[in-house]
């Protein structure tokens, strides 16, 4: 597996892990690069910044965009090498790769209004029991643990029947209403529902 940097969210997790992703001129995707470890073994990096067309760094990359494990692409934002200079890229292009980082939040956002809406009055309430929760005092940590932990025994004792039943739909559907992919909804499914995931 090559070296790279991601994101990922709490709710989504790898279904949905972001990166910076490189476009050639031609606009292809470039392949890792190899670093040859000399003492050691080498290893393959698929880190945007080693597209420099530098040295024994990968071939130089015309431009920056979001990507997603989900298979999802955000618009390119080209790289201006000539007014970067002798700098390098890992700090002249940060400003772009921030800016594909606020796309693939944007990306999120959307797959958040796209998955199985929870009534407002809901929505509310988890909002004022996690502020509440943040409010006990540090000084009572074990208050703190048995509030969440009343969260936990409520969440297995009310999502094992919510399992059962949601394993008689497609599996495609509850993923899509989840924001997961299949195998992660399949797996958030076998944990409520308390069966085998490999079964």
């Amino acid at each position: 597996m090559a070296e790279d940097e991601t994101w990922t969210t709490d709710e989504y997790g790898t279904s949905h892990e972001g990166r910076v992703g490189v476009l050639l001129p031609d606009g292809s995707v470039p392949k890792p690069v190899y670093f040859d470890g000399a003492s050691t073994v080498g290893q393959l990096v698929a880190h945007w910044s080693v597209y420099d067309g530098e040295g024994f760094h990968g071939p130089r990359a015309q431009s920056l965009r979001a990507e997603c494990s989900c298979g999802w692409e955000g618009e390119p934002h080209p790289l201006d090498w000539e007014a970067y200079g002798d700098v390098p890229m890992r700090k002249a292009a940060r400003d772009l790769a921030n800016e594909c980082l606020h796309d693939w939040d944007q990306h999120t956002v959307q797959i958040g209004e796209s998955t199985a809406a929870l009534p407002e009055d809901l929505v509310e309430l988890l909002r004022e029991v996690e502020r509440r929760i943040e409010q006990i005092p540090h000084e009572t940590p074990v208050v703190t643990l048995k509030a969440l932990r009343h969260l936990e025994v409520l969440a297995v004792r009310l999502g094992h029947g919510a399992a059962q039943d949601a394993r008689c739909e497609p599996v495609e559907e509850v993923a899509a209403g989840l924001g997961l992919d299949v195998r992660a909804a399949k797996a958030l499914l076998a944990r409520f529902g308390q069966w085998d995931f490999y079964g």
